[in-house]
């Protein structure tokens, strides 16, 4: 994890906008959040939505955004301009309104490469069911492979991540958990293919975070992180740590050891009460930086590694505990 980058999402710094634009009819564009968010000490990047916030070129957009003092690390998909996509997007019974959201992603990837960027995440919350009797499984899933192998033949350049979800907006997702993906990503067969892990995603998949960065590295690779965290039973958007401190240290040490080299994205929500985004990403930055600063004394701490192999937990709570808090006067 040289070279460290962070990235955030982009509709976060429409939070609270009479307090950073007074006279604001309306929404805020993206280029007022944009110019929010350069505010912030030490972010580095943006994840755009596709086709949201793309409403120019994607090469000036880029050029603006750079102005600012940010680069794009990536687009992602979102599939809100048919409602039809409501009932699936690459699994949608009607063959066109597949293709159109095929179609969407393809155009999403190309505006991607034009503002200088080699990620796309694709989030197929629509794909999925709510009812028994709804669903041909068999022919959904074959749906979904076709649709994602498509895509990442589209331009074998861009990489391609799939953020999974066990539900919403669907009941059930077909991508709900990090195994099924990796099933999904083994049946595509596509070598630009992998995963993005959201922290509070994998909570409440009922998951650990850093046993699911070990498989995915294990069986298809990393290309995102979102972290963010919350209490397991939906998507809080939670600053990082505030609940699940221990986990996202071990989380962060395992993908520094796995070679994740991509952006650390907060995926947080700050627009849902109100709060400040500039501080709360400021202060999110800042808890990474503690962070990795636990996982450097843990990594020097040779206790630690006897303890891990002898699944001694007693004593590696206690060893972590110290990195965290310090030892006891």
């Amino acid at each position: 994890m040289s070279n460290l980058r962070f990235a955030t999402r982009l509709n976060s710094f429409a939070s609270n906008p009479a307090s950073e634009w007074p006279d604001l009819k309306g929404k805020p564009t993206v280029l007022q959040m944009a110019a929010r968010a350069a505010k912030v000490d030490g972010l580095t990047d943006l994840d755009l939505n596709y086709p949201d916030h793309v409403g120019e070129k994607p090469a000036e957009l880029k050029r603006k955004l750079e102005d600012m003092g940010l680069a794009i690390n990536g687009f992602a998909m979102r599939y809100y301009t048919n409602p039809a996509f409501k009932l699936g997007a690459f699994t949608h019974p009607d063959e066109s309104v597949r293709r159109e959201a095929i179609d969407l992603t393809k155009a999403g990837i190309d505006a991607a490469r034009e503002a200088g960027s080699n990620l796309m995440t694709i989030w197929l919350g629509q794909d999925g069911f709510d009812y028994a009797f709804q669903a041909d499984y068999d022919r959904m899933w074959q749906h979904e492979i076709d649709g994602i192998r498509e895509v990442c033949e589209h331009d074998a350049d861009c990489l391609i991540s799939i953020e999974y979800k066990p539900n919403e907006p669907r009941s059930y997702s077909l991508m709900p958990d990090c195994a099924t993906t990796l099933l999904a990503i083994k049946e595509a067969g596509c070598a630009n293919l992998g995963v993005t892990l959201d922290f509070a995603h994998v909570l409440y998949a009922d998951e650990q975070p850093a046993f699911a960065a070990a498989m995915i590295a294990r069986h298809s690779r990393l290309l995102g992180v979102h972290l963010n965290d919350g209490y397991a039973k939906r998507d809080d958007g939670l600053m990082v740590g505030a609940v699940h401190s221990i986990q996202t240290i071990e989380l962060l040490r395992q993908i520094r050891r796995d070679g994740y080299d991509g952006a650390i994205y907060f995926d947080t929500f700050p627009d849902m009460t109100g709060l400040d985004p500039v501080h709360e990403c400021e202060v999110n930055i800042q808890t990474v930086k503690r962070m990795l600063k636990v996982v450097d004394r843990l990594e020097g701490d040779n206790r630690l590694g006897s303890a891990i192999d002898q699944q001694d937990a007693v004593t590696a709570q206690s060893i972590i505990q110290e990195a965290m808090l310090g030892d006891v006067a």
